[in-house]
């Protein structure tokens, strides 16, 4: 098969994987601290002896820009922005320790601290339980306090404390839930120096503007691309015997 079509069918692919990577980063530009996806686009080649070609470029999300997102004031005691290069820890759907900058926390049922996304949030000892009715705080430092109701006069007890990682100089990865994973397994040690905002939500860091511009010109180059296949079929379907599909 002709360079050519290896060329226009692996631009193809490219392109369908960019335009997923846009929108799912659209479709995220309201959620809570959600880290705009980035896409990586690398050219492979056929070598040996005697050929070197182009062959097939592969495209696939290397990662999360950490830039950080806008941050309002919510006034809710259980929403925390986090700064910097910190995350919060939460229990993964595999059981297993994940890092989010998603902090619009609230109790379950259960007395279960969690995210917006349904999350168990880590604590010191595993997931963060708190006493049911209690009044429930967040300081900068991560400790949650429950003061009781019926003694409104005494001050609020330590019930736990968030787990906060640093992820300056450490490799993660973000997975398709959203949530970022030391590759290979394993959790990264608390950050004790890591702060946060207490009843403030960080935003997402996805620019929709950006983003706008990002899918017009995905699109028109998945057209161009397009055109190129069909450009080759008539060149093959005019007996010009410069390609060959076969």
């Amino acid at each position: 098969m002709d360079r050519l079509i290896y060329t226009a069918y692996s631009g193809l692919t490219g392109s369908m994987v960019t335009q997923a990577v846009i929108a799912s980063n659209m479709a995220n530009a309201q959620t809570i601290g959600f880290r705009a996806e980035l896409l990586n686009a690398d050219p492979m080649t056929l070598k040996g002896p005697s050929i070197e070609a182009r062959a097939m470029t592969r495209g696939e999300v290397r990662g999360a820009s950490m830039k950080q997102g806008a941050v309002i004031e919510t006034g809710n005691p259980l929403d925390v922005a986090l700064t910097g290069r910190s995350m919060l820890a939460v229990q993964g759907a595999d059981g297993e320790e994940a890092y989010t900058r998603r902090g619009d926390l609230a109790v379950d049922a259960s007395g279960v601290l969690t995210n917006g996304d349904g999350r168990p949030v880590i604590g010191d000892a595993g997931p963060v339980t708190v006493p049911p009715g209690a009044r429930i705080s967040i300081a900068p430092d991560g400790r949650v306090l429950a003061a009781a109701p019926e003694n409104p006069d005494q001050p609020p007890q330590e019930v736990g404390r968030l787990k906060l990682v640093s992820t300056a100089g450490s490799r993660i990865e973000k997975g398709l839930d959203g949530l970022f994973r030391v590759p290979g397994g394993g959790a990264l040690p608390a950050d004790e120096e890591a702060k946060l905002q207490p009843g403030s939500l960080e935003q997402s860091n996805v620019e929709p503007t950006r983003v706008l511009v990002e899918m017009v010109e995905a699109q028109r180059l998945f057209d161009m691309r397009t055109k190129l296949i069909s450009t080759a079929k008539e060149l093959d379907e005019g007996g010009t015997g410069l390609m060959r599909l076969t």
